[in-house]
């Protein structure tokens, strides 16, 4: 048994992650922002004892001091940190989404570095957004890989809400690279690894309080059961890759806990390419019963475009192991789990 600091465990990936960090009998220490997202994950685990499972309240992870005093939780070995703003709903991008990725972010490992000596690794959820390059999505020459860094700087952060998204995972992620690579000023003694997703689709946890809440990635499959899409099948856009979320909290443990040479690695998971016209075929072609809300046959649009880039992630196959999820099993369990939460 390790025990483990998930923070941010109210997010879509963390749930997973807690999910199977509980299943293979861990002990877990989550963090979120509030009361009220603290309940439900304590309501769904009502038969683990306090050693098992302590939810613990940080408000702001953008404050520097956010984590000083969870970190100081005896026996703490592996950290996974998923806690990072992912939404477009922002008017100062800076403010709302950079500084609490950066400072979330280095104020997590300075923490660690200064009070918890036990951790010896350290996992920090970030993004293909931090591998992609903007200017290149639509180069079939390009290649992006686990070795690919965004050149996004500071300064583009106004071009787009997706390319401060974007910055956001990027320049967090440097600066954990940046933490560890300079041990001898920072203090750090762990080991670090990133777990670099693209589009995150799969099953929402148990315990999520309302479709309200739900993933960016997975908005598009709630507004297709919605009827939205009836008329039109929306552009599948410039993420044409994808991960089911079960891989992804895998990983983070993989990563974490049981494979030692994945520190110093960045793993780029995911599973292949998707379109949203496929997407659209697999939900007709598994739940006829919900064809009245569904596009036809004839309706078109959302087809991959001719000219994309092209990935290899061979490395964090080989590395973690992991037999990615197939499309059409994470579509029909994405279904049946929004069903199931009033979609």
């Amino acid at each position: 048994m390790t025990k483990v600091l998930l923070t941010g465990g109210s997010g879509f990936i963390a749930a997973h992650i807690l999910e199977q960090l509980l299943a293979k009998g861990h002990s877990v220490v989550t963090t979120v922002r509030s009361e009220e997202k603290a309940a439900p994950i304590r309501a769904a685990y009502p038969d683990k004892s306090a050693e098992e499972l302590t939810v613990v309240i940080v408000p702001d992870i953008a404050k520097p001091d956010a984590f000083d005093e969870v970190v100081k939780i005896p026996g703490i070995e592996v950290v996974l940190h998923t806690a990072s703003p992912f939404h477009f709903k922002f008017t100062d991008p800076k403010k709302e989404l950079v500084d609490p990725a950066v400072i979330g972010t280095t104020g997590i490992l300075k923490a660690i570095a200064r009070s918890a000596p036990s951790v010896k690794r350290v996992v920090v959820t970030s993004s293909f957004a931090a591998i992609v390059d903007e200017a290149r999505l639509s180069d079939p020459s390009t290649i992006f890989s686990e070795a690919s860094w965004n050149p996004v700087t500071i300064e583009d952060i106004h071009r787009s809400p997706a390319t401060a998204y974007r910055a956001s995972k990027t320049l967090a992620e440097r600066a954990a690279w940046d933490f560890v690579k300079n041990a001898e000023t920072t203090g750090a003694k762990f080991g670090l690894a990133t777990i670099n997703p693209p589009m995150v689709f799969g099953p929402v946890a148990h315990h999520l309080a309302s479709l309200e809440n739900i993933n960016t990635s997975n908005e598009r499959l709630v507004d297709l059961l919605k009827g939205k899409w009836k008329e039109a099948i929306a552009p599948t856009g410039q993420a044409l890759i994808w991960v089911d979320v079960r891989d992804v909290a895998a990983a983070h443990i993989k990563a974490g806990l049981e494979i030692p040479e994945a520190g110093g690695q960045r793993f780029f998971t995911t599973a292949g390419e998707f379109s949203n016209a496929e997407l659209v075929d697999i939900v007709r072609r598994n739940f006829p019963d919900l064809k009245d809300r569904l596009p036809g046959p004839e309706v078109k649009g959302g087809e991959l475009p001719n000219e994309r880039f092209k990935f290899d992630n061979k490395k964090t196959s080989e590395v973690l192991g992991i037999q990615w999820i197939g499309f059409e099993k994470s579509v029909v369990d994405t279904v049946k789990s929004l069903l199931e939460h009033g979609a």
